[in-house]
Protein backbone atom coordinates (compact mmCIF):
# COMPACT_ATOMS: atom_id res chain seq x y z
CA UNK A 1 0.00 0.00 0.00
CA UNK A 2 1.30 3.50 -0.69
CA UNK A 3 -0.31 6.71 0.52
CA UNK A 4 0.52 10.08 -0.95
CA UNK A 5 -0.54 13.34 0.29
CA UNK A 6 -0.34 15.99 -2.85
CA UNK A 7 -1.07 19.74 -1.84
CA UNK A 8 -1.78 21.64 -4.75
CA UNK A 9 -2.61 25.56 -4.19
CA UNK A 10 -5.21 24.95 -1.43
CA UNK A 11 -6.20 21.74 -1.54
CA UNK A 12 -5.12 18.42 -0.07
CA UNK A 13 -6.17 15.11 -1.33
CA UNK A 14 -5.22 11.76 0.25
CA UNK A 15 -4.54 8.83 -2.52
CA UNK A 16 -4.20 5.25 -1.25
CA UNK A 17 -3.01 2.66 -4.02
CA UNK A 18 -2.47 -0.99 -3.88
CA UNK A 19 0.31 -3.08 -5.67
CA UNK A 20 0.15 -6.66 -6.16
CA UNK A 21 3.22 -8.44 -6.75
CA UNK A 22 5.14 -11.56 -6.02
CA UNK A 23 8.91 -10.41 -5.57
CA UNK A 24 10.77 -10.70 -2.19
CA UNK A 25 11.83 -7.47 -1.38
CA UNK A 26 11.98 -4.87 1.32
CA UNK A 27 9.69 -2.11 0.86
CA UNK A 28 12.28 0.64 -0.14
CA UNK A 29 13.32 -1.42 -3.18
CA UNK A 30 9.58 -1.74 -4.12
CA UNK A 31 9.03 2.02 -3.92
CA UNK A 32 12.19 1.97 -6.23
CA UNK A 33 10.14 -0.42 -8.43
CA UNK A 34 7.03 1.63 -8.28
CA UNK A 35 8.32 5.10 -8.98
CA UNK A 36 10.29 3.92 -12.03
CA UNK A 37 7.41 2.62 -13.58
CA UNK A 38 5.51 5.79 -13.14
CA UNK A 39 8.60 7.34 -14.25
CA UNK A 40 8.21 5.59 -17.86
CA UNK A 41 4.35 6.39 -17.51
CA UNK A 42 4.89 10.17 -16.79
CA UNK A 43 8.07 10.56 -19.39
CA UNK A 44 6.65 9.15 -22.26
CA UNK A 45 3.23 8.25 -22.41
CA UNK A 46 2.37 11.46 -20.79
CA UNK A 47 3.70 13.22 -23.18
CA UNK A 48 2.11 11.55 -26.00
CA UNK A 49 -0.71 12.02 -24.55
CA UNK A 50 -1.00 15.56 -23.77
CA UNK A 51 0.88 16.39 -27.27
CA UNK A 52 -1.48 14.30 -29.37
CA UNK A 53 -4.57 13.63 -27.32
CA UNK A 54 -3.27 10.00 -27.66
CA UNK A 55 -5.86 8.85 -24.74
CA UNK A 56 -9.25 10.45 -26.93
CA UNK A 57 -7.82 8.52 -29.97
CA UNK A 58 -10.53 5.97 -30.76
CA UNK A 59 -8.74 3.49 -33.37
CA UNK A 60 -8.94 0.17 -31.88
CA UNK A 61 -8.88 -2.13 -34.62
CA UNK A 62 -6.57 -3.33 -37.46
CA UNK A 63 -3.00 -1.99 -37.69
CA UNK A 64 -4.04 1.45 -37.29
CA UNK A 65 -3.55 1.80 -33.42
CA UNK A 66 -0.20 0.66 -34.17
CA UNK A 67 1.05 2.94 -37.32
CA UNK A 68 -0.60 6.01 -35.38
CA UNK A 69 1.62 4.92 -32.63
CA UNK A 70 4.45 4.74 -34.86
CA UNK A 71 3.70 7.92 -36.61
CA UNK A 72 3.17 9.66 -33.06
CA UNK A 73 6.64 8.40 -32.00
CA UNK A 74 8.24 10.02 -34.88
CA UNK A 75 6.58 13.36 -34.31
CA UNK A 76 7.65 13.55 -30.90
CA UNK A 77 11.05 12.68 -31.95
CA UNK A 78 11.16 15.61 -34.53
CA UNK A 79 9.64 17.72 -31.84
CA UNK A 80 12.11 16.99 -29.34
CA UNK A 81 14.69 17.83 -32.29
CA UNK A 82 13.54 21.39 -32.34
CA UNK A 83 15.87 23.59 -29.96
CA UNK A 84 15.29 27.05 -31.36
CA UNK A 85 12.10 27.81 -29.93
CA UNK A 86 11.40 27.44 -25.91
CA UNK A 87 7.78 26.08 -26.16
CA UNK A 88 6.10 23.00 -25.16
CA UNK A 89 6.02 20.26 -27.86
CA UNK A 90 2.24 20.91 -27.98
CA UNK A 91 3.14 24.21 -28.77
CA UNK A 92 5.24 23.89 -31.37
CA UNK A 93 3.00 21.13 -32.62
CA UNK A 94 1.07 23.94 -33.87
CA UNK A 95 3.75 25.71 -36.09
CA UNK A 96 2.53 25.83 -39.42
CA UNK A 97 4.64 22.73 -40.58
CA UNK A 98 3.40 20.90 -37.98
CA UNK A 99 -0.49 21.08 -38.30
CA UNK A 100 -1.59 17.75 -39.28
CA UNK A 101 -3.98 15.96 -36.74
CA UNK A 102 -2.94 12.71 -35.83
CA UNK A 103 -6.34 10.69 -34.31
Amino acid sequence: MVVQIPHLWNETTREVQFYLTSLNSDPRNLGQVIRLHWGVENGLHWTLDVTFSEDACRLRTGHAPKNLALLRRIALNALNLEQSLKRSNRQNLIEPLWIIIIC
